[in-house]
């Protein structure tokens, strides 16, 4: 088993984009409770309430829908060097980018499917105005309340036609842990996760049935309890958000999940994972199988069908 990097600090920020773009920035910020942060041409920058960078979401009118790019914040500049030079070595490297409002200079680089990441780590700490500041120095921003109020970022999951490919890749490029995966009968990965720290994981990737490439899944927030996840349900209900399905826990990972769909149809979790952590350094990741993984969620909630063909941006086969 070879010996984590460590090299890669931890999840930065995800880049959405939206066809209906007004609607998608009143419920990120008055449904779903996330703090904007600023504003630079076609985007803006939106934050929870205890993430400490500028931004973890960027949201991007576009014409379409779905994942622009996704961003890492690497260790230091030696682990950024470091991981630069091995992604280059890969020969999936784009090149290196300005940045935008949230930080410094980034080096962009492909996955096997086409989704674009960047590491950095030049970032800008976010500063609450007065009014938002807590009394505690070490929370960044106060709890306001408004909508469900995550805590922080927390997890992505992206589709790929090759799920096994991208292990290969996440392992290499990022020096990501696998926690966990699916085995199917026909013998390819359904489903793979990954960690570049001790959360349990930053990111999953899970097979597209559609057969498209490039797409978005579903994009997470933590809050601090099960309670938060219910009262979350309530203010989607009340704000006539379509709930997909939870709430619930899930099987594979434990988390206690809540799925809707945000006014452009990407798919938004509120999720609390408990106190789970992978602290164990020879951690052997657990294999599911499809038999396993059809008896459903934790508790025997069947996966909603469209758990597995709805991604962003749509094509013809999604429902």
């Amino acid at each position: 088993m070879a010996e984590p990097s460590y090299d890669v600090a931890h999840l930065g920020h995800v880049e959405l984009y939206s066809d209906c773009f007004e609607e998608s920035l009143d419920f990120f910020t008055r449904i779903y409770g996330l703090t904007e942060s600023g504003r630079e041409g076609d985007s803006v920058y939106l934050r929870a309430f205890d993430d400490y960078e500028f931004h973890t979401l960027k949201l991007t009118r576009h014409h379409t829908t779905g994942v622009g790019h996704v961003g890492y914040r690497a260790a230091s500049p030696e682990a950024l060097a470091r991981r630069v030079e091995i992604i280059e070595g890969m020969g999936c490297g784009i090149g290196w980018v300005d940045g935008d409002m949230g930080h410094g200079r980034a080096y962009q680089f492909q996955d096997p499917d086409g989704h674009i990441f960047e590491l950095y780590f030049d970032t800008v700490d976010y500063i609450a105005p007065e009014k938002e500041r807590s009394a505690l120095k070490n929370i960044a921003q106060r709890y306001h309340g408004r909508g469900v109020s995550p805590r922080r970022l927390d997890h992505l999951n992206l589709l790929a036609a090759d799920v096994g490919a991208i292990r290969d890749f996440m392992t290499k490029a990022l020096g990501s842990r696998v926690t966990e995966q699916i085995l199917l009968d026909n013998g390819r990965l359904g489903g793979c996760w990954f960690t570049v720290n001790n959360k349990t994981y930053d990111i999953a990737y899970t097979e597209d049935h559609g057969g498209g490439h490039a797409r978005f899944h579903h994009v997470t927030y933590a809050v601090d309890q099960r309670e938060d996840v219910l009262r979350a349900a309530d203010i989607f209900l009340e704000n006539g958000v379509h709930i997909e399905t939870g709430p619930h826990k899930h099987a594979v990972q434990g988390t206690f999940f809540l799925y809707v769909w945000e006014p452009a149809g990407n798919r938004v979790e509120v999720a609390n994972s408990g106190a789970r952590l992978i602290l164990n350094p020879d951690w052997k990741p657990i294999t599911w199988t499809e038999t396993e993984r059809k008896k459903g969620q934790a508790w025997g909630l069947k996966t909603i069908d469209t758990f597995h063909t709805h991604g962003t941006p749509p094509i013809a086969t999604d429902h």
